[in-house]
């Protein structure tokens, strides 16, 4: 009996690995369409950049409103807003927007004023709380003030490069083009400070989610999502779905947008260019508590697809496969080939789309990432509470709820 079950059990291993490794191949597929889609190209006359003078560049490069919704500071956030004001693009404005009178993020804006009073930069309070997502309720308040019929909303700790602008508005040249998102690489703090959490953090970052945004797009045929790194949409998709207002009690936020853009009929678009986001310094209980809130978001947001989850995480599978098998050479063989493929799709994306040097300095700690990343996948099913900018949400069907009353006569 004893012998049946391990057999069995070894074989389920066996399983969830040949599920794993089909599932780094399909990321590696969608590395290649991605990049084949991307591949650089001679410039023409109509792509020199904004500087040129007339009425087609203004229809090339038209003006940009940037939405930076905030609540406190970020490591690096000055930084990240000096970034946006680099930018080689012909006109664009910046628009901040504080819930509190006194957030500690108000006084780096009024730096960036200072330094940079050539650019149209302004901060607007948001008086009022519209929603349990107060991003969401920031953004309905701060539209109005925006004058341009492109819209770019991106969270306040991204950092981006001078052609930034540029290379998302690009997208924009195909009519069906509602939306455009990109992706981002996660930097861990430098000069030895790296904690382990921080370091998976980023790690996932790079070699997990994005190798998953790439498997989706070419499964799907295209992205049916948004990442909060870049949200730019035009008014008319944006005014086809309704606003922000229907997303005013959503913890992911960025993906119902995305989603909501796709199936109004618009085609949403992952832009080459890759920007920044600063990784705290994680304890590995911060971490794990970040990584769930996560988890728990996208539960709730792609119910059947997080239930496959499990089976793309090849070595767990391959290694329960050894140790129940007793050590036999066919699973030593299939764990050695699940690690080969592993660290293929971790420098592939990782570094061959992403330019994630960080990926190379600490790819021995990908199999530990993906053995966490399992783990939380677990823990996404142990509860429905998220811990999100200092306070605790409960979670249904993707909405914030403050408490269980609150739940109980909205989550009917």
């Amino acid at each position: 009996m004893t012998d049946l079950l391990m057999e069995t059990v070894a074989a389920l291993g066996a399983v969830g690995a040949g599920c794993g490794m089909g599932y780094y191949a399909l990321c590696l597929a969608g590395m290649l369409s991605f990049r084949r889609a991307h591949r650089p190209r001679k410039a023409r006359p109509a792509d020199v950049a904004p500087r040129a003078a007339g009425e087609g560049a203004a229809q090339l490069w038209p003006p940009v409103s940037i939405l930076k919704p905030l609540k406190g500071t970020d490591p690096e956030i000055f930084e990240s807003f000096r970034s946006h004001c680099l930018q080689d693009y012909l006109q664009y404005e910046l628009i901040f927007g504080v819930s509190d009178p006194q957030d500690p993020a108000i006084p780096l804006v009024e730096r960036l004023q200072r330094e940079f009073p050539e650019r149209s930069i302004r901060l607007v309070f948001c008086r009022e709380a519209l929603g349990t997502n107060m991003k969401v309720s920031n953004l309905i308040q701060m539209l109005p003030e925006a004058r341009y019929q492109h819209v770019i909303v991106n969270d306040s700790d991204i950092c981006v490069p001078p052609d930034y602008l540029r290379q998302v508005m690009a997208a924009f040249a195909a009519p069906e083009v509602g939306m455009v998102t990109c992706m981002y690489r996660g930097q861990a703090p430098a000069n030895g400070s790296s904690t382990l959490g921080a370091k998976l953090e980023a790690l996932g970052i790079s070699t997990e989610f994005h190798a998953g945004v790439l498997a989706a797009r070419k499964l799907e045929g295209g992205i049916h999502f948004a990442l909060g790194s870049t949200l730019a949409l035009t008014r008319d998709a944006l005014e086809a779905i309704g606003g922000f207002w229907p997303l005013v009690d959503y913890l992911a936020d960025d993906f119902e947008l995305g989603l909501r853009v796709a199936h109004a009929g618009y085609r949403v678009e992952l832009a080459p260019v890759v920007v920044d986001t600063h990784v705290p310094p994680y304890g590995l209980s911060d971490f794990f508590r970040h990584q769930l809130r996560w988890a728990r978001s996208t539960r709730h947001s792609r119910k059947r697809g997080w239930a496959g989850v499990c089976l793309t995480f090849a070595l767990p599978w391959a290694a329960l496969a050894v140790a129940a098998s007793g050590g036999a050479l066919w699973s030593w063989s299939m764990l050695a080939l699940a690690t080969v493929m592993r660290l293929a799709v971790a420098v592939a994306v990782g570094w061959g789309v992403l330019r994630d040097r960080q990926v190379l300095r600490w790819w021995y700690l990908v199999p530990l990432r993906d053995f966490v990343g399992l783990a939380v996948w677990v823990a996404s099913y142990t509860g429905d509470t998220v811990a999100w900018r200092g306070d605790e949400f409960i979670l249904k069907d993707g909405k914030l709820f403050r408490n269980r009353h609150e739940l109980a006569v909205g989550g009917d």
